[in-house]
């Protein structure tokens, strides 16, 4: 699967970054709480063990704003995975 990939029955965009600093389910929650504020996302899963966010949005999501959000909740994105 592709970094991006529009599911068939919903049209959204699902998107799965890889972010630094995440140790445990706090973490998870802060940084996938600053991420569903952005407007368009419907879903967000982090994963602490794996460092991946998984991000379902209506539209692609502008990367600087994801990173602005990952950055608010205290952590770092490193880019897609």
């Amino acid at each position: 699967m592709t970094a991006e990939a529009r599911t068939s029955e919903s049209n959204a965009v699902t998107t799965v970054y890889q972010v630094t600093g995440m140790t445990c389910g706090h973490c998870e929650g802060a940084v996938a709480g600053e991420i569903g504020e952005l407007p368009g996302v419907s879903s967000v899963q982090a994963v602490a063990a794996t460092g991946q966010v998984t991000v379902a949005s209506a539209a692609p999501l502008d990367e600087q704003a994801v990173r602005a959000a990952v950055d608010e909740a205290g952590y770092e994105l490193t880019g897609r995975a």
